[in-house]
């Protein structure tokens, strides 16, 4: 039996969680780092770590993208703080968004930032309309047959949750009874599926799974108490809970779970792109840079001290 319920679209489900969102959205304190330091929410960015050109990544480019002299890549827009829009309500800035100025920066590219949504980029980068994607993209098997990869973080989910309500989560007993969300078509929403089909094999009660395609309509659900948690990318929960007087982040798991896993740049299977990609990455890591760009956003603790090329030949990294 297939244990979703409920399916909320922004222009749907949206409507009447924003009608609510004044009586149940607290004031909110000036989203701050760990450390207390203010993220820079400008669209100037002037905060953010760039880079000078690599001569031997540049060097592996395919000779019609060093032609070009534009790197066109998909990121997302609704994903604090590794992709979201800046105060204007239209630039797109975060963790994700630095790490592709780092790669354009080194390849000697001007990059050009196209915002997309999670269902939306595998289409566009098919269709060759991006380079690469910058979408949180972690590596799977599957994703093998039809991408190669080059890894830049740690990749960790997060139970974002009312402070204080509910059982800290670590494993699937935990969410027996209750009831969740997640972005569709995500890991979030394979680890859960996964879960719920344990608990059930085991007699217990399987979680009730709302869908929701925005971050903030899920946050929203959560602070209203129709759902009591909210399984997204780590930084996303940790960001609303640093952002938020309501929330907290209680419980963390792999997301690739029951593996590791590793987020990379994506780039259609034999592009010609992952090789230049990597090398790019790995100067970045080297220098220092990357990690700066990482602890701007509060996120050095995802931070790997080697790119790896992930392709079908390769297999999953161990």
């Amino acid at each position: 039996m297939d244990r979703r319920t409920v399916l909320r679209a922004a222009g749907l489900g949206g409507l009447g969680l924003l009608g609510l969102s004044a009586c149940t959205q607290p004031e909110q304190p000036q989203p701050t780092r760990e450390d207390g330091v203010p993220f820079d929410l400008s669209p100037e960015q002037n905060s953010r770590v760039r880079s000078e050109v690599d001569p031997a990544a540049r060097a592996l480019l395919p000779e019609k993208i060093a032609a070009g002299g534009v790197l066109t890549a998909g990121v997302l827009n609704t994903s604090p703080p590794l992709a979201f829009s800046a105060t204007d309500d239209v630039t797109p800035i975060g963790s994700e968004v630095d790490t592709a100025y780092l790669i354009a920066d080194k390849l000697g590219l001007e990059l050009n930032p196209q915002v997309t949504s999670w269902e939306n980029w595998p289409l566009k980068l098919g269709a060759n309309e991006y380079h690469v994607a910058f979408a949180n993209v972690g590596v799977t098997e599957p994703r093998l047959k039809l991408y190669d990869f080059a890894t830049y973080r740690a990749a960790y989910m997060g139970f974002l949750a009312r402070k204080g309500q509910g059982p800290v989560v670590s494993s699937p007993d935990d969410i027996s009874g209750r009831k969740l969300s997640v972005s569709p078509g995500t890991n979030q929403e394979k680890i859960i599926m996964a879960w719920n089909d344990q608990l059930v094999a085991e007699g217990k009660k399987p979680a009730t799974l709302d869908l929701y395609l925005d971050n903030t309509n899920a946050v929203l659900a959560l602070a209203a108490g129709r759902i009591e948690y909210y399984l997204s990318p780590f930084p996303t929960g940790s960001y609303y809970a640093a952002t938020r007087d309501d929330l907290e982040v209680r419980g963390k798991i792999s997301a690739g779970w029951p593996s590791s896993t590793l987020v990379a740049a994506t780039t259609l299977k034999d592009s010609g792109l992952v090789r230049p990609f990597q090398a790019a990455l790995q100067s970045a890591i080297s220098s220092g840079e990357y990690r700066e760009a990482l602890t701007r956003w509060g996120l050095e603790e995802e931070f790997l001290p080697e790119s790896l090329i992930v392709t079908e030949e390769t297999g999953m990294p161990s």
